[in-house]
């Protein structure tokens, strides 16, 4: 079993998906999000307001480095810009979680946490300004991916088998 590491804009549900696959497979299952603000002892939001982007990117290259050296047999849900890491091809099989930006955005906001979601995501405060993160990052994501899962109008369990399955052909 390789790694899997699962990329896409922000809210497209990658960790949703994590947790789904999670529950039908082996594999264990870690968030660079969740790694950063364990390490930090802050929430991402606060690095960003506190320290910026730039030494957000920085933190996500550590996390990077560490996970190509000690992580083995796992499925890592990852931010939406660590898909820029220059080690992430030796990380494990790239999936790319795909779906239109109006159908993220749907999905966030009919989600009963929709506020804490995004306050979560500091870049999704101004969404014309994320439309074009959005359409700067998708094509860079297609480039990188191994394997490409459309999840626009699909359930996560959906989602998680076609991963799976995709996966498993693929290894």
């Amino acid at each position: 079993m390789k790694n899997i590491i699962l990329i896409g804009f922000m809210g497209v549900g990658k960790g949703s998906v994590a947790r789904e696959v999670i529950k039908n497979s082996k594999y264990m299952a870690i968030d660079t999000d969740d790694l950063i603000e364990s390490m930090e002892n802050r929430r991402i939001k606060t690095i960003f307001e506190q320290d910026g982007e730039e030494y957000f990117r920085k933190l996500e290259k550590n996390v990077s480095k560490w996970l190509e050296k000690s992580v083995q047999n796992t499925l890592i849900s990852t931010g939406g810009g660590f898909y820029k890491q220059t080690n992430i091809k030796k990380i494990g099989i790239i999936v790319l979680l795909d779906s239109p930006f109006d159908a993220i955005i749907k999905r966030i906001k009919e989600h009963p946490n929709a506020a804490k979601k995004l306050k979560k995501r500091p870049l999704l405060a101004d969404l014309e300004k994320a439309k074009e993160l959005y359409d700067v990052r998708r094509p860079e994501y297609l480039k990188l991916a191994d394997i490409i899962v459309d999840v626009s109008a699909k359930s996560v369990e959906d989602c998680s088998s076609e991963l799976l399955k995709k996966v498993n052909k693929y290894v």
